[in-house]
């Protein structure tokens, strides 16, 4: 396991071995006949959530569509799949998925397990769209939890599974028409005018979002993604959106930095798969050279979360490259940071600088406590078990599912042990 990094190389696995299975009968053998076991999806975790000291699985090689079924709207994929790839497929079918998160690299198992979201205010995060599950149990043996066939009602406790019910072998979600979009950059949008339009400007686009880097009270872009209607000729921007400047040539999230690899702007029309991502399949969107946090805020509460933290910006701003705000629509999926909460994601993307980023998190964590700020499970964040146990009603439930389906804790490492169990 020598230099197993995560994608951001700010973290280090302690596994002692790696395995790279092949089919879901290898899945099981490893599973049944070893003691501790985790798995990574594309490393693309901040945290120690995927990590283990036995043994990690990789599901790269499970990476297939399964089946499509055109009469009841869904696709069946194995865990390993990417985002990319799957949007792929499914437009050359007809369809899509109804939301994407900035990064087409990430696996679908591995998204779904930690609640990653998209963005949008009718558009549920990615782990909304899950019909049924697959599942290898710590004995080796598979069990289907299913949206549809759920007497106990627990199928909302095991879609954001965080890891702990075991190894995610195959995901049915639900699919939608294929759509084209088209999307659009704006310059410098005042944040007061967040006050008193947020929702307007939230809501104007089927996706949104806005980019700052503290240094100011304005927000360096809004990125508006469109959804062009059957038979329209597509959106006419406007020239000036609630005080910012349509912009006339492409924009990567981060001044200065070229936007080769970010997904086509300008109003171009293409494929949803490839505008609602910010970055393109085919480009890495980074050299890895930094650090991720994301706390969640309900919506309701969105400038007033945003102006509380507007008063560290001197602490915020020399360590950050950008932060990132977009809403996601609540959900009813116990360990999601959107249960039943309408929310506004806040993300920032530090330097690589963790002992400065490590510092300024606690400040955050404290501006953004009267809003009952929810953390995103696989990024950097310092809140104790005491804190997270507040914020998730269901966490008792949860916990009793990971006992009941992994009793010895096969699945269960140093960061559930903190964070979920309270060890």
């Amino acid at each position: 396991m020598e230099n197993h990094r995560n994608w951001a190389g700010n973290y280090k696995y302690s596994a002692s071995e790696l395995h790279v299975p092949e089919t879901i009968g290898q899945v099981q053998e490893l599973v049944a006949r070893r003691g501790r076991i985790k798995v990574l999806g594309t490393r693309h975790s901040f945290n120690g959530i995927a990590d283990c000291t036995e043994s990690l699985i990789s599901l790269q090689k499970l990476n297939r569509v399964i089946a499509l079924d055109p009469t009841h709207n869904k696709v069946t994929v194995e865990g390993g799949i990417r985002y990319g790839e799957l949007g792929q497929y499914l437009h050359r079918h007809g369809y899509a998925l109804h939301n994407l998160a900035s990064l087409p690299h990430i696996t679908v198992a591995g998204a779904v397990a930690t609640a990653t979201h998209g963005s949008g205010d009718r558009n549920g995060n990615l782990s909304t769209a899950v019909q049924a599950m697959e599942i290898v149990q710590a004995n080796g043996e598979t069990v289907v939890f299913s949206r549809e066939q759920d007497e106990e009602g627990i199928f909302a406790g095991t879609v954001v599974g965080l890891g702990g019910l075991g190894v995610v072998t195959k995901l049915t979600l639900d699919i939608v028409p294929a759509s084209q979009m088209q999307q659009y950059v704006y310059d410098n949008l005042p944040l007061a005018e967040l006050k008193e339009h947020f929702d307007a400007i939230s809501s104007s686009a089927y996706s949104v979002s806005l980019f700052t880097d503290w240094k100011d009270s304005t927000i360096n872009q809004v990125w508006r993604k469109h959804v062009i209607t059957e038979g329209s000729a597509g959106v006419e921007p406007e020239q000036v959106f609630y005080g910012a400047a349509l912009a006339t040539e492409r924009r990567h999230p981060v001044t200065g930095v070229t936007a080769e690899n970010c997904s086509e702007q300008l109003g171009i029309p293409g494929p949803s798969h490839e505008r609602l991502p910010h970055f393109r399949m085919d480009f890495m969107p980074s050299a890895g050279e930094e650090l991720q946090s994301e706390y969640f805020v309900p919506r309701s509460a969105a400038f007033e979360a945003l102006s509380a933290l507007s008063e560290l910006s001197e602490q915020i701003s020399p360590l950050l490259h950008v932060s990132e705000v977009r809403t996601i629509a609540a959900d009813e999926l116990w360990m999601s940071p959107c249960y039943q909460q309408d929310s506004v994601g806040i993300h920032f993307t530090w330097k690589a600088n963790w002992e400065a980023v490590q510092q300024v998190l606690p400040l955050i964590e404290e501006k953004l406590a009267p809003f009952q700020a929810r953390p995103h499970w696989a990024k950097l964040f310092t809140m104790p078990y005491s804190r997270l146990q507040s914020l998730y009603e269901k966490l008792p439930e949860f916990q009793q599912l990971l006992l009941r389906y992994d009793p010895e804790g096969k699945f269960r490492n140093d960061y559930l042990n903190r964070y979920i169990m309270g060890l």
